[in-house]
């Protein structure tokens, strides 16, 4: 890192809500947010955004008429970019960059025109446009007025924390001097679930009898995958050096990529990791870090293999572990991007958000540093190191 990043604004709609406080608040009071939902014929545990913001993504929808065709990943990328942007001041002559990504994309509306084209034999006119993975920064671009560059991609579930990389890249390179970042993901239909299903992942916990958390997230006893999908979107505002605005300060970034033994494997103690992780310190000692921000996905290997890169990385001297996927469930590129902000809201309210189930352990009586994990199909992993202003 040349010099810091300081993240001026993050804003987010998820199944915990639509605003810091009442993320924070539900973030406070130990339960989950997954729900049953109905497949065809048969029930699945996913996490929904709320109703009271189902309806406000509604009120964006119908607006504008050129909204009305979009998929849920760019009307939950807009909800919570203009909130963003709001929140750091930022104006339409600032011409900042964005970079937002999906792992899924238009996953809905993608399901619906094929269902169209097999039934009829033929396509609709939006259904080329409507479901490119572009459509999300550009939609964004176009909804903030702002010129700068516009990037989406796709790079599975560290798809979130992969535009912030890019966004310091950016920045620190000189090309522009603000940033928005982050990740959409609205994965809750029949074919994507579906797949997760065939992957033997999904949780099936509590589908017969009764438990108290179907997604068993960084619990390390557990004899099931337990993964739960959840829907949502987050981004943060960067800006180049130490602003007194700053919600927290990006002084660590790393990445990595392992060879592949199989289209979703992760080493047995996820090597992938080990370099993100020490990457994003640099010439900061493993004990500074107060909190590590998990991945754990609630699979038995994908919790396993992290835990023992986390161990292989800082030896003796364990941070305290935790995530929020067993509140949230898995939101693919979202996810990364969440456990940025679940990072930031403890740096601000100086407060560790612990696993209900797992105990805590090294609890830091301030937290200074943050590392924030995510890593996707492929390998493809990405730490983030943030630090108190």
């Amino acid at each position: 890192m040349k010099q810091p990043i300081s993240i001026t604004a993050i804003s987010s709609i998820s199944p915990l809500g639509s605003d810091l406080e009442s993320t924070w608040e539900a973030y406070l009071n130990g339960q989950h947010y997954l729900t049953k939902k109905r497949f065809g014929d048969q029930h699945e545990w996913v996490s929904t955004i709320q109703q009271e913001d189902i309806q406000k993504i509604e009120e964006i929808r119908n607006a504008d008429p050129k909204y009305r065709s979009l998929d849920k990943t760019v009307l939950y990328a807009l909800f919570a970019a203009r909130k963003a942007v709001a929140d750091a001041g930022w104006t339409i002559n600032d011409d900042f960059g964005i970079n937002i990504g999906s792992s899924r994309g238009a996953t809905e509306l993608f399901e619906t025109y094929h269902k169209e084209f097999l039934a009829q034999g033929k396509s609709s006119t939006l259904s080329s446009p409507t479901t490119t993975l572009g459509n999300i920064s550009s939609w964004l671009a176009h909804d903030l007025k702002t010129h700068g560059p516009e990037i989406s991609h796709s790079i599975t579930c560290s798809t979130g924390l992969h535009g912030v990389l890019n966004g310091v890249a950016w920045l620190q390179s000189g090309m522009t001097h603000k940033f928005l970042v982050g990740g959409s993901e609205a994965p809750l239909t029949p074919f994507t679930i579906s797949q997760m299903k065939a992957l033997k992942v999904y949780s099936r916990r509590g589908l017969q009898k009764e438990v108290d958390f179907p997604c068993l997230a960084l619990e390390m006893e557990k004899k099931e995958n337990t993964m739960v999908l959840g829907e949502g979107a987050s981004v943060a505002c960067m800006e180049i050096g130490e602003k007194e605005n700053a919600l927290a300060q990006i002084v660590g970034v790393g990445y990595a990529t392992e060879p592949l033994k199989h289209n979703i494997s992760v080493s047995t103690d996820a090597l992938c990791f080990q370099r993100s992780m020490k990457m994003a310190l640099g010439d900061f000692s493993p004990d500074e870090v107060d909190v590590v921000v998990m991945h754990a996905p609630g699979t038995i290997k994908g919790d396993s293999s992290e835990i023992k890169a986390v161990e292989k990385v800082f030896c003796n001297k364990l941070p305290t572990l935790t995530t929020n996927k067993w509140k949230v469930g898995h939101t693919f590129g979202t996810s990364g991007s969440l456990s940025m902000e679940l990072a930031i809201l403890m740096l601000q309210k100086q407060q560790v958000i612990s696993v209900p189930f797992v105990e805590a352990k090294n609890l830091p009586a301030t937290i200074n540093k943050v590392m924030v994990n995510a890593v996707g199909f492929g390998g493809n992993a990405v730490s983030l190191l943030l630090s108190r202003t």
